[in-house]
């Protein structure tokens, strides 16, 4: 009988948790260490979508659509590895609705929601009267609407803490407070990490440690271009609920993929099961800098009065924050690390990777066990065109 192959993830948010379920299900001996709490991070910031509507026709798009198709299996699979009454997903197939509110934003949602069709989703233009039998309280202001029913919405704590259980009820081990210090190497290649405790011995390491994961990649001596960018959630009061499904300005689509440093505000609002609504997004590159301003908070609530003028109203409970992991090209890295034999890599989804983990986990399994030659996967490369200027000015 052969040694189960030993790996160490290096992250215990959600998209280390899926990779690691994926792993120790395929017959290897997994450890997964974080220098937190486990779904301490990105995945404890951020308001749980699992989105198609946002990601234009490319290598993202197709990701998203395969792990969606492994989050319609995930309810029933961990059904069936985790004891009964443990704690559900909060999974709402609820759909989401992009609205326009400019003659010119008109125009552009509706261009990109043709070249959605073409790719595969589904994306239904809906007149004035249809996009208020869908969100009745909605602006009455809008120049254009489309609906997307694949959208879908999960609590990312429990989500995680779900993924990290079934790993651990299949033989994983995780650990917490466990900070990844250096290296262990042997002839070139990377067979384990240091800790503060002493060493991991592994035949294979993946970072997947979101925004972190640029300064653990240092650590075990290789330059990675993931930084931090911070994004902030308004949280109002519960309240009957008056918002339907997940509801953003088109603007949106343009946040996420600029590259831009300075502070990006766009209207996104969606309920949750208890009863709030989460008003955001931001997006502001500032380090990790974890201060929440009342210009961003302001600017928030400002935009969501846009598409949801009885907010007006509504109390304000809290906000939080949150570092996303950025990538100068906006696609997340899975793969191998060609720099050091024995490193991998799932990290750089900035704010996607609740909905990408699934899919991540599954292509980093299938290259790390078969050396799987999948085509999607090669759209991730750590050395690919897009990313290799940036992967070289990283090492300055």
């Amino acid at each position: 009988m052969s040694t189960p192959l030993r790996v160490v993830v290096v992250g215990a948010g959600i998209v280390g948790a899926a990779t690691a379920r994926a792993l120790v299900r395929a017959g290897c001996d997994v450890t997964v260490v974080d220098r937190g709490p486990t779904a301490g991070g990105t995945s404890a910031g951020g308001e749980g979508n699992l989105l198609v509507s946002d990601k234009e026709p490319g290598s993202e798009l197709r990701l998203a659509q395969r792990s969606l198709a492994a989050w319609a299996r995930i309810e029933d699979e961990l059904r069936e590895e985790l004891p009964a009454g443990f704690p559900g997903l909060e999974l709402e197939r609820k759909g989401g609705l992009v609205v326009a509110t400019t003659e010119a934003g008109a125009k552009a949602l509706r261009t990109f929601a043709d070249t959605q069709r073409r790719a595969g989703v589904l994306a239904e233009t809906v007149d004035d009267a249809r996009a208020h039998e869908l969100e009745p309280d909605l602006t009455p202001h809008s120049t254009a609407a489309v609906f997307y029913p694949e959208d879908l919405q999960v609590q990312p704590v429990a989500a995680t803490e779900a993924l990290l259980a079934a790993a651990r009820r299949h033989g994983a081990r995780v650990h917490q407070g466990v900070e990844v210090t250096g290296p262990v190497l042997s002839a070139g290649r990377l067979v384990g990490v240091q800790v503060v405790s002493g060493t991991l011995p592994a035949d294979a390491v993946v970072i997947a440690a979101g925004p972190w994961s640029g300064l653990v990649a240092e650590r075990l001596g290789v330059p990675l271009p993931v930084r931090p960018r911070r994004g902030t959630v308004l949280v109002t009061s519960r309240m009957p609920v008056r918002v339907r499904h997940k509801v953003y300005d088109a603007d949106y689509v343009g946040a996420v993929g600029s590259g831009s440093a300075d502070l990006q505000v766009s209207s996104v609002v969606e309920s949750t099961a208890g009863g709030t609504v989460l008003i955001g997004s931001s997006r502001e590159r500032r380090g990790f800098d974890e201060r929440i301003e009342a210009r961003v908070l302001a600017a928030l609530a400002a935009k969501a009065l846009l598409l949801f003028p009885f907010l007006a109203d509504a109390q304000a409970m809290r906000a939080y924050g949150g570092f996303r992991p950025f990538v100068p090209d906006h696609l997340p890295v899975i793969g191998a690390d060609p720099r050091l034999p024995g490193l991998w890599h799932a990290t750089g989804h900035e704010g996607a990777g609740i909905g990408l983990s699934l899919a991540t986990a599954e292509l980093l399994r299938d290259q790390l066990l078969d050396g799987a030659a999948d085509p999607l996967a090669a759209e991730f490369r750590l050395d690919r065109p897009t990313l290799l200027p940036h992967l070289e000015g990283a090492a300055r």
